[in-house]
């Protein structure tokens, strides 16, 4: 199967670009480009410094690149927020998406940029802990809950994971009280919550604004 075919419904998406302009004669050179690609025209939802470029030579630069956060999801109940959740993490470079729970999750949010992430999988909480506390990673939980500091007066460590749970029931009793601290997101219409992949795009945006230099 091609590249292009693994890519599944951003076949037929209206964006990307066709076949390279001129033929086989006027190719660029470079080991990052895919012939198929230049072949055949690129429609895949990557930015224009991307187009042409093989998954792996793509994932390979954005391994250069990507920030010192990691992001968490707890997946118990096959939450259809996952999918948006990596998606952000890949537009935000986090380092690592961490699943805790269920090993398979709902990918159609994520438009296939799982390909381009590292996802890594933990069967419980205690698991995933276990690995933040062997790589000295403060947890971060991310939830409205009695005792929450504001994300926005917190300094976030430069090295953490950014803890999400699950749509309705929030992050799990258990992974709260284990984390190094529950932040919540300020609000101020009526609303006693917003929806588990916006407030991942906001914590993941908010580590991003404390800690990229925009000079």
């Amino acid at each position: 199967m091609s590249e292009q075919q693994q890519f599944g419904s951003e076949d037929d998406a209206p964006h990307g670009v066709g076949p390279w302009p001129g033929g086989r004669e006027d190719w660029p050179e470079g080991p990052w480009f895919d012939a198929e690609l230049l072949e055949h025209g690129d429609r895949r939802n990557v930015i224009d410094r991307y187009r042409y470029w093989s998954m792996d030579a793509i994932v390979a630069d954005l391994d250069t690149k990507r920030h010192a956060f990691h992001v968490a999801i707890e997946n118990w109940q096959h939450d259809m927020n996952i999918g948006s959740i990596v998606r952000s993490a890949n537009a935000f470079a986090a380092d690592t998406v961490h699943i805790v729970g269920r090993r398979r999750w709902n990918k159609r949010g994520a438009m296939v940029t799982d390909r381009y992430q590292h996802v890594v999988h933990h069967e419980t909480v205690e698991a995933f802990i276990a690995w933040a506390r062997s790589e000295d990673m403060p947890v971060l939980a991310i939830d409205n809950v009695p005792g929450c500091v504001p994300i926005e007066t917190y300094e976030l460590p430069e090295r953490c994971v950014l803890l999400f749970g699950q749509e309705g029931p929030g992050v799990s009793a258990e992974a709260v009280e284990v984390s190094d601290a529950v932040l919540e997101i300020s609000q101020f219409g009526s609303t006693r919550s917003i929806n588990a992949s916006a407030a991942a795009a906001v914590a993941m945006h908010t580590w991003v604004l404390q800690h990229v230099d925009f000079a």
